[in-house]
């Protein structure tokens, strides 16, 4: 799939940069870091590797609107049926090269955000088999945190295979066995966070975002006192927000959803149950690794 991708990108005359095996959010990160027009994910997300595709970041690493999607397909399709059009020869043709300072260019910028360092904390990370396999792992580990790591042997095709946020068994298992203060889940392109307690109980998307928003608000950081979810968010949150004195926004699901009423009212935070969370300070996606330092 990469082959094929770089292969069309070069021959309609875009300069391809491979970072390798990477987050969802590092290639949205590196794609406004490096002033790139374009950024592309190949992932199959929380799913098993067959269903592998290809997620677009346009330039400043913001996911496409739905509607420039559309216009996307619809020229594709055009393409398809015969439509010429001036392919590109001799040197306007892309060139292709190996960007291995990403992963080095990522971490550094999930230090830089972290408030605090982690020390004396240990920490079960499952990586899903997936793209955090290396990043998290070395995330947690500069941030001073003892870690165990699971999930953390990718071999193309286990992805998400029994592990990571869909499947916390494992995850559950292993913070008792070694007695850890916290476990962390990522889903297979790692855009995704869920996290197990020290007594191995599952803390959801609803959690996480309650624990951010309130340490954010302490900090001064949450815009508005107002944190951005979605209709499928468990009411306890809602009513445990109105509590604390903190506003909640409610869209329809999806993470796409959720960015665009933070971009467009300039709130701070928001997510998703299923563990999507956007700290727009930080980040234009939900960032696994992001999201498990911060909480």
């Amino acid at each position: 799939l990469e082959a094929a991708v770089v292969a069309g990108l070069a021959s309609a005359g875009v300069d391809v940069l491979r970072v390798g095996v990477l987050p969802t959010p590092a290639v949205a990160y590196l794609t406004g870091a490096l002033g790139a027009d374009l950024g592309v994910m190949l992932s199959a997300s929380h799913n098993a590797m067959p269903d592998n595709g290809i997620k677009f970041f346009a330039r400043g690493g913001h996911k496409l609107a739905d509607e420039l999607e559309d216009r996307i397909e619809a020229v594709y399709e055009d393409h398809r049926t015969g439509a010429p059009w001036d392919r590109p020869t001799g040197a306007g043709v892309g060139r292709v090269s190996d960007y291995t300072e990403g992963f080095d260019k990522y971490v550094a910028h999930l230090m830089g955000v972290l408030p605090n360092r982690l020390d004396g904390l240990k920490v079960v990370l499952d990586e899903a088999h997936g793209a955090a396999a290396y990043v998290s792992p070395e995330a947690f580990t500069r941030a001073g945190a003892e870690i165990v790591t699971i999930g953390a042997e990718p071999d193309g095709l286990n992805i998400n295979d029994g592990c990571g946020s869909t499947h916390l068994g494992l995850l559950k298992q292993a913070v008792v066995e070694h007695g850890a203060d916290l476990g962390i889940a990522h889903d297979g392109d790692a855009d995704r966070c869920l996290a197990v307690d020290a007594k191995g109980q599952e803390v959801d998307g609803d959690q996480i975002l309650a624990v951010l928003a309130l340490a954010m608000r302490e900090s001064g950081h949450l815009r508005e006192d107002t944190v951005v979810a979605t209709v499928m968010s468990n009411l306890g949150f809602k009513l445990a927000m109105e509590s604390a004195g903190i506003s909640v926004v409610q869209t329809g699901v999806g993470d796409r959803y959720v960015l665009e009423s933070m971009k467009e009212h300039g709130y701070a935070l928001g997510g998703e149950q299923s563990g999507h969370v956007i700290i727009l300070d930080h980040a234009t996606t939900g960032d696994g690794t992001l999201t498990g330092l911060m909480l």
